[in-house]
């Protein structure tokens, strides 16, 4: 399977739930496909407008495909997806949890790069809370899918989503 195949598969399976957008640009890195899912739910009295209590819930998929995936590339793309935490999520008193599913696609990992890689994901984590979990809380899921291996690797948090990126 070649990458706008896989693309596309994954672009269908996401479409129905998220808002998406393809060569999206957060902190000057261009990800192939960026997809928004909000949900907010809310309890109150009599009428709308009178909000007893409110919470939302986010989750964000970046998607990054790389030709050939070294050492450096994986330490760079893991390093923006931390920073983008800052830039993606909205904390406020509504805000529960956020979720960033980072999904790294390699064409090509070297053989001597393939196993730090691998492990790197699996040991990665990743969790922020905001004004000490009372504006909610965001966790990174990482992935890497090797489509001439026909791997992929995931981390604690991306087991629970592995099946939708699986091939």
């Amino acid at each position: 399977m070649d990458f706008a195949q896989y693309i596309e598969m994954i672009e269908n399976k996401l479409r129905s739930s998220f808002d998406i957008s393809k060569n999206y640009i957060i902190n000057d890195v261009q990800y192939d496909l960026y997809a928004e899912f909000h949900l907010r739910n809310e309890k109150y009295v009599a009428v709308k407008n009178a909000v007893i209590y409110a919470f939302e819930n986010n989750e964000y998929c970046l998607i990054k495909h790389f030709k050939n995936l070294n050492k450096t590339d994986y330490m760079n793309l893991t390093e923006s997806m931390i920073k983008s935490v800052e830039s993606i999520v909205k904390p406020s008193n509504e805000h529960m949890s956020s979720i960033i599913t980072g999904v790294m696609v390699a064409d090509n990992i070297s053989n001597e790069d393939l196993e730090f890689i691998v492990e790197a994901v699996r040991r990665f984590k990743f969790g922020k809370s905001f004004a000490l979990g009372f504006k909610g809380w965001a966790d990174i899921r990482l992935m890497l899918v090797s489509l001439d291996e026909g791997l992929i690797s995931t981390n604690k948090k991306g087991k629970e989503v592995s099946k939708v990126y699986s091939f």
